[in-house]
């Protein structure tokens, strides 16, 4: 029997976070969800990841991400509803991952980053597959089937 998967989305389109996640965490799948941003400005972008992943795993305490995928500039924190959450950049962060860890137990979890210009139908695909804890494909053959607009 397949989990059931959850989207997290805040109701305003403005502040949609494209997240998806199995909401039942694995130490036995390759991937624990996807989130789309819509830029590659970490900076902009973590503040609304970290609060639409409040309460599912704990608080999110560090981020880490692949240096090249980012823009810069690459600060050590980000400020998240009057704390700071720490970052961490990585040449060896896995393309197309990010890695969460929050303060449940030390949990940490892998998410798949959509490139925000992926289109619409490929964008939904990768989620929903990141997010399927029976799919154990890895992020290159995830990301090798999202179709760009630009």
């Amino acid at each position: 029997m397949t989990r059931a998967t959850m989207t997290r989305t805040p109701r305003a389109p403005d502040d949609a976070v494209r997240l998806r996640m199995d909401p039942e965490p694995s130490r036995t799948t390759v991937l624990d969800g996807a989130w789309w941003p819509r830029s590659t400005d970490a900076v902009a972008e973590l503040p609304a990841l970290v609060k639409a992943l409040a309460g599912l795993r704990g608080e999110v305490t560090h981020v880490l991400l692949n240096t090249a995928e980012w823009d810069e500039p690459h600060p050590r924190r980000v400020p998240v509803d009057g704390r700071a959450v720490r970052l961490g950049w990585f040449t060896s962060q896995p393309s197309g991952l990010i890695t969460v860890m929050s303060d449940f137990g030390n949990d940490r979890f892998d998410l798949l980053v959509v490139p925000p210009d992926a289109s619409q139908v490929s964008a939904d695909t990768a989620l929903s597959a990141a997010a399927d804890p029976a799919d154990n494909r890895h992020t290159p053959e995830l990301l090798a089937g999202v179709e760009h607009t630009g």
